[in-house]
């Protein structure tokens, strides 16, 4: 027996389940564990028994997990985003509840676990949540930006969002069975490696992040090759909107800064499981490889974040300020200026670690160098803004809440550039500080914004405007209270992931940042209230015509939602602005004198048995179940060579088809009441903005 259950099922053991360390030692922090193990349980069978009770299964494998529909495959990515938000968020809160509970006293969280918190934190908020959240809204209206009917490879797109779902559900499974790393979201090593960290959490890391960066990497090459050979006629560069040029910057920075993260992985584990000596203290290891190549991931990283961002904020300001985007070709420099710049900057984030003071004099005027052209693009946000017609909604207040909040990140940013000050904060709670006042605003406002703003143009109907404010607010209040205290913290000593403090004057500032995170738990909270109450109202709300906001570009000119084929004939543009230019100079929705055919691709379970069985393969690895391990990659190499062998990979619409649901649209046009822009969060609103000169 004793040899059959290694060979059967590994490294597993009883304890591993958080259930039996609480049942053997029924502690607080043991106890939180199980909760916290039995929530994810829970909530996997309670979703599982709704589907089934409903009989939606079905349903669902053949209208949306087996979809290769761009749209499709962008709201999935945007629903596992939220899901790992409400993971990640709680855990910020119970960081943030110990410390403000251990000032001089052990509080309820153990050293350890608060390791496994802050580093399964970081590692959802940057890899499973960031990623797929702009992944999906880049799926959704790049595309139809550019009056294509899908991205160029559709399949592609299908494996790389079930490459990042079965990565996000490893790190899930960690909670259930096992550990997570405790090396923090960056997994330094030799601290990762096996003499330190024997257990399975590294390896619940490693395998998660190598299939999100490898899904990373598909994705931005998928949207790239879209947008230089899926552009309608007349769509040149120069005419692309704002936020395609963002999409196609942080597309080459995907395919350049993803593969350094795969390499580091991969060494990383080769030395965890064959005793390769890449990253160790001896046998010539070098630790330093290792933060070299992570943050050459790293920094770029951080504006694969941020430019999707910048282009939603570049939307939202011209469509709510009623006028052009000001400065277009400087926006579009400063996009490629920041997407350069951010390779040549990474060193900063390890000015403390040794190399001569030359060096870290040329990164950190690289490091100021960078703040130039993101100074660019504030600037003309707010000319856009100059005398138009500014009108208040939901996504232009996260805009605003941005723009002042990321300005004073940014002169945080450039005190971090000079190495001496670096060397004295940059292992404290000002780092932690300023690496979330860029990224809350420059990432998860503009993440919210464009939820808010194309929201309609997904679903059909607008989401409910007041608790769309309520939910602002609850971010913009708790952001402030959550972190501005920590500038102080951090410039007072407070070390960042620590556990417990031995200050008492840093008490008062911790009960502060205490409950500005409960505030942002209740924006998260506000959402969920805010899409409940959408879909209750929908009836009223709904904008079927597909233009509730005046807006500018193409996504604007078809139904809300689109159809699956997006346009019945492909648009010809002439402008940058073509639909609202269309609209000031005749009627933008001229119905095609005929229809054609139109081929789409159909539907293909590679992309969920890909990730499915690629999460199944990392548990192997996790676990050393080698049969499992062995058993899941010929399954892969299996699904390859088995497509490979299908011919009939498209589908058509027939154009009888076609010309009822253009017609259904028209008509519901022809029906519709224009509103003015005052109006637009009113009922009235059909979907059709009111024409003025």
């Amino acid at each position: 027996m004793d040899g059959i259950w290694p060979a059967v099922l590994g490294r597993f053991t009883w304890s591993a389940l958080p259930f039996v360390r609480a049942w053997q030692n029924p502690t607080i922090n043991e106890i939180i564990g199980a909760g916290a193990a039995m929530m994810v349980i829970v909530g996997a069978a309670s979703v599982i028994a709704l589907i089934t009770i409903k009989g939606r299964w079905r349903y669902l494998w053949r209208e949306w997990l087996t979809s290769l529909d761009h749209k499709k495959i962008g709201i999935m990515y945007v629903v596992l985003a939220f899901v790992m938000l409400s993971r990640a968020l709680v855990e910020a809160v119970l960081m943030r509840m110990q410390q403000a509970a251990a000032v001089n006293a052990p509080g309820f969280v153990e050293p350890d676990h608060f390791a496994q918190l802050f580093s399964t934190h970081g590692s959802i908020m940057i890899f499973f949540m960031a990623m797929p959240f702009l992944t999906g809204i880049i799926n959704y209206v790049m595309p139809l930006q550019i009056g294509a009917r899908d991205v160029s490879f559709p399949l592609l797109n299908s494996i790389s969002l079930w490459l990042t779902g079965g990565a996000a559900g490893l790190i899930m499974v960690s909670l259930v069975i096992g550990r997570f790393s405790t090396g923090g979201w960056s997994g330094y090593p030799p601290y990762t490696e096996l003499a330190f960290s024997p257990d399975v959490g590294p390896d619940y890391w490693i395998w998660a992040v190598t299939l999100g960066s490898i899904a990373s990497t598909l994705s931005g090459l998928n949207f790239a090759v879209t947008i230089y050979k899926e552009r309608c006629p007349g769509m040149t560069f120069m005419r692309m909107p704002l936020f395609v040029w963002t999409a196609l910057c942080t597309s080459i920075l995907m395919i350049f800064a993803m593969p350094p993260l795969t390499v580091a992985t991969a060494l990383l584990a080769l030395d965890r499981y064959v005793g390769f000596h890449f990253f160790t203290n001896d046998l010539g290891g070098n630790m330093m490889n290792y933060a070299n190549l992570f943050w050459l991931f790293g920094h770029p990283e951080v504006y694969i974040l941020i430019l999707p961002a910048f282009g939603v904020y570049s939307e939202v300001v011209s469509t709510f300020s009623s006028k052009e985007l000001y400065g277009y070709t400087s926006l579009v420099w400063a996009t490629m200026t920041i997407a350069v710049l951010s390779f040549t900057v990474w060193v900063h984030h390890f000015f403390t670690m040794g190399q001569s003071a030359n060096l870290n004099a040329v990164f950190g005027i690289a490091t100021m160098t960078i703040g130039v052209p993101t100074g660019v693009k504030i600037y003309d946000w707010i000319w856009t803004m100059f005398r138009g017609e500014v009108r208040f909604t939901v996504p232009m207040l996260y805009s605003l809440a941005f723009m002042m909040t990321f300005v004073l990140g940014g002169f945080t940013g450039i005190l971090l550039a000079f190495p001496p000050l670096d060397y004295l904060v940059h292992n404290t709670l000002f780092l932690i500080a300023h690496f979330h006042n860029m990224l809350i605003p420059g990432l998860l406002y503009g993440m919210l914004a464009a939820t808010h703003y194309w929201f309609p143009k997904a679903f059909g109907f607008r989401l409910n405007e007041k608790w769309g404010r309520i939910a602002f607010g609850c971010w913009v209040v708790g952001f402030y209270l959550a972190f501005m205290p920590l500038y102080v913290l951090g410039a007072g000593g407070a070390a960042r992931r620590s556990q417990a403090f031995f200050e008492p004057a840093f008490r008062p500032w911790l009960y502060v940042a205490g409950v500005g995170a409960l505030i942002l738990a209740s924006g998260l909270a506000s959402l969920f209230v805010q899409l409940w109450v959408s879909m209750r109202d929908r009836d009223a709300n709904r904008v079927f015509v597909g233009d509730p906001w005046d807006g500018r570009g193409l996504e604007w000119s078809t139904s809300a939602p689109p159809p699956e084929y997006n346009y019945a004939n492909l648009p010809v543009v002439a402008g940058r602005d073509p639909f609202f230019d269309g609209k000031r100079k005749g009627d933008p929705y001229g119905a095609p004198e005929d229809y054609h055919d139109i081929d789409m691709p159909r539907n293909s379970m590679v992309g969920p048995v890909s990730g499915t069985v690629g999460a199944m393969l990392g548990f192997g690895l996790v676990w050393h179940i080698w049969w499992l391990s062995i058993l899941c990659l010929v399954t892969l190499i299996g699904t390859v060579i088995a497509r490979s062998f299908v011919r009939d990979v498209q589908r058509v619409i027939p154009a009888a088809d076609i010309a009822r649901i253009e017609q259904r649209w028209h008509d519901a046009i022809a029906q519709a009441r224009a509103i003015p822009r005052e109006r637009e969060t009113m009922t009235v609103n059909e979907g059709l903005a009111e024409v003025t000169v």
